[in-house]
């Protein structure tokens, strides 16, 4: 089974979507990315006030999976669960990124076609940067595309039980 790189040419498609904790860092990266000329699909929530983060990352783990994202954010207070939501989602690749070093590897070897972050972790200005080496690291494909491959398999045989 081949792997496609995510396409990171230029503008993206972003979807983006947070609970309540995540809701104020989710706001300013919109504004971050839309300055930066990607298209933003918010998926909530839209307002500070307690909601389940579940529904919400499988959105963002359903626009990218159906094409109409290239990447997603999910965002929370630590992004454990938010990760672990977007992942239930047939073809979602999550990572937990809350430093520079996973944000690159995780596009770089795993081709993670969605990030998430935790609010109550980073601050906007480690988020932006954080945002920054996802959106800009390649995929290096090679002995990695054979690896994501191989989650893939897990993933359909799982699907199949």
């Amino acid at each position: 089974m081949r792997v496609a790189p995510t396409t990171l040419n230029g503008m993206s498609r972003i979807a983006i979507g947070a609970d309540h904790a995540g809701f104020t860092l989710k706001q300013h990266l919109i504004e971050v990315l839309t300055n930066q000329g990607h298209d933003v699909d918010d998926l909530g929530t839209h307002s500070t006030e307690s909601c389940d983060y579940p529904p919400i990352c499988a959105a963002v783990g359903r626009h990218v999976r159906d094409g109409k994202a290239d990447l997603g954010i999910v965002l929370g207070g630590s992004g454990q669960g938010e990760q672990l939501a977007a992942n239930k989602v047939h073809g979602v690749r999550a990572a937990l990124c809350n430093d520079l070093y996973t944000a690159r590897m995780a596009r770089s070897h795993n081709n993670a076609n969605v990030l998430s972050m935790g609010a109550r972790v980073v601050g906007e200005g480690l988020a932006e940067e954080i945002l920054s080496t996802f959106l800009s690291t390649p995929f290096e494909g090679g002995r990695h595309e054979r690896r994501v491959a191989q989650l893939a398999e897990i993933e359909q045989q799982e699907a199949s039980n």
